[in-house]
């Protein structure tokens, strides 16, 4: 069987370990690098990712790497944003490549940005293509995962779903979009401002119910500050007692004048009582959990690449881990 061709686009700490992983499967042929950076430009994509030369530089010029038709997927890690990602996607799609993207609000946008959905799903069908958002969380443990349960129940009364992380173990990014380090007010601030959330937790209500069947008549994300009442230390960092350690974020979806759907995504530096815990309320009730949780980092990027092959053969258009083929390892 012939490789796969594929093409990472976005070398920031996700694409170059995403990088790391595509290069482990021997069914897999990275084919070309795209990264704006000019400081990457002309390196070799498996010197950047930390690992031995394969031959491969890094552009920023698209054309170069995807005018000759020998690229079968792309995988984009390059913004949460679905707006930004829209923009990558009409210069990519025309090539004729199927896309996986990181892009947390492109997990399940048919609700939240309905015309950018349509326009992205019409030309992915003009061009036969599929394109994917997809990662750990929105993508999996939040929503795909819970849908999977209900499928042994008779009925569902509710969906509960708390992912707790001790964030000292995540990577600098991830600790600084969490707001750890923060003043109460500089917390509150990028709140406001919209830079200080996690992304994709209303797209994971709203798959889960539109799944479901529940008609929702309103969600709600709510976001509050973890605070430290002692001086907390990691490797990265040392947070004094008052200042912000994490965030809670709950998403919230209502159908029927009920809450029918709770996420609690709780991350902080020190956080104790790491886990994924699922519970499904209906007949039968079922509550499981992953003690220690799942690392995200892993996770996500492992997701990305296991998403490939089947990306690389789903029907054209804007596909959601909802409704595409159960994704697995492969080697």
């Amino acid at each position: 069987m012939s490789k796969l061709k594929v093409v990472q686009m976005g070398l920031g700490p996700i694409g170059s370990k995403v990088t790391q992983y595509l290069l482990e499967r021997d069914s897999i042929e990275i084919v070309g690098a795209i990264d704006a950076d000019p400081g990457k430009g002309g390196q070799d994509v498996g010197v950047l990712a930390g690992l031995e030369p394969i031959g491969v530089k890094v552009t920023a010029d698209l054309s170069q790497v995807l005018s000759n038709g020998n690229v079968d997927v792309v995988v984009l890690t390059t913004t949460s944003s679905l707006s930004k990602t829209y923009e990558q996607l009409i210069t990519l799609i025309p090539y004729g490549v199927n896309v996986v993207s990181s892009c947390e609000e492109l997990s399940y946008p048919w609700l939240t940005q309905p015309e950018l959905a349509a326009k992205i799903d019409k030309l992915a069908k003009e061009n036969n293509v599929a394109v994917l958002g997809t990662g750990v969380n929105p993508g999996f443990l939040m929503d795909f995962l819970p849908i999977s349960m209900t499928g042994i129940c008779r009925s569902v009364r509710k969906v509960h779903v708390e992912r707790t992380q001790d964030a000292s173990f995540r990577r600098i990014p991830f600790q600084k979009k969490i707001g750890a380090g923060l003043t109460v007010d500089q917390f509150e601030q990028k709140v406001q401002e919209g830079t200080l959330r996690h992304v994709g937790l209303t797209e994971s209500v709203h798959m889960i119910a539109e799944r479901i069947g529940w008609a929702l008549d309103k969600t709600e994300d709510i976001i509050t500050p973890i605070l430290a009442e002692k001086q907390v230390t990691c490797e990265s960092m040392s947070i004094e007692t008052g200042k912000v350690l994490g965030v809670q974020q709950i998403g919230r979806g209502f159908a029927g004048g009920e809450e029918v759907i709770t996420l609690v995504f709780r991350a902080a530096i020190g956080e104790a009582g790491s886990r994924d815990r699922i519970v499904i309320e209906g007949v039968p009730s079922i509550d499981t959990c992953i003690e220690g949780g799942v690392n995200g980092d892993v996770a996500t990027c492992a997701i990305l690449v296991n998403a490939v092959q089947t990306v690389a053969k789903a029907r054209a258009g804007l596909r959601t881990m909802a409704d595409i083929e159960p994704i697995s390892c492969f080697i």
